[in-house]
């Protein structure tokens, strides 16, 4: 299975269960793979056969920014949902980072996957 990824997308979220979670946005890293067989968009040449890894980026940030989740399972099972709906995605990885929850660590969060 072929992997199409997004690296380290940064975004500002309301995200977790503390008072300060809840009014102040912090950042949140998140990693994608998705799993897709590329032979036809390697053979045409063509966007319309790919897995558009724009799109689905700014998809998954639109998402992180307005969903106001207070768990990372629960923002990152929406993430996988969402890449699922995709056209031509059979599967997904997805890793959400909570990089200032936790003072002495660089950060903390969760990796999932998920199938057709």
């Amino acid at each position: 299975m072929d992997k199409i990824f997004i690296k380290d997308l940064r975004v500002n979220a309301i995200l977790g269960i503390y008072p300060q979670e809840r009014t102040t946005p912090q950042e949140v890293v998140v990693n994608v793979a998705l799993y897709t067989d590329t032979r036809k968009a390697a053979q045409t040449d063509q966007i319309a056969d790919c897995v558009d890894y724009e799109k689905t980026a700014h998809l998954l940030k639109t998402h992180i920014e307005t969903a106001q989740r207070q768990t990372v399972e629960a923002l990152a099972n929406d993430l996988a949902q969402l890449c699922l709906s995709l056209s031509g995605v059979q599967g997904v990885y997805i890793r959400v980072e909570k990089t200032q929850a936790v003072g002495f660590t660089a950060a903390v969060g969760v990796e999932i996957e998920r199938w057709q």
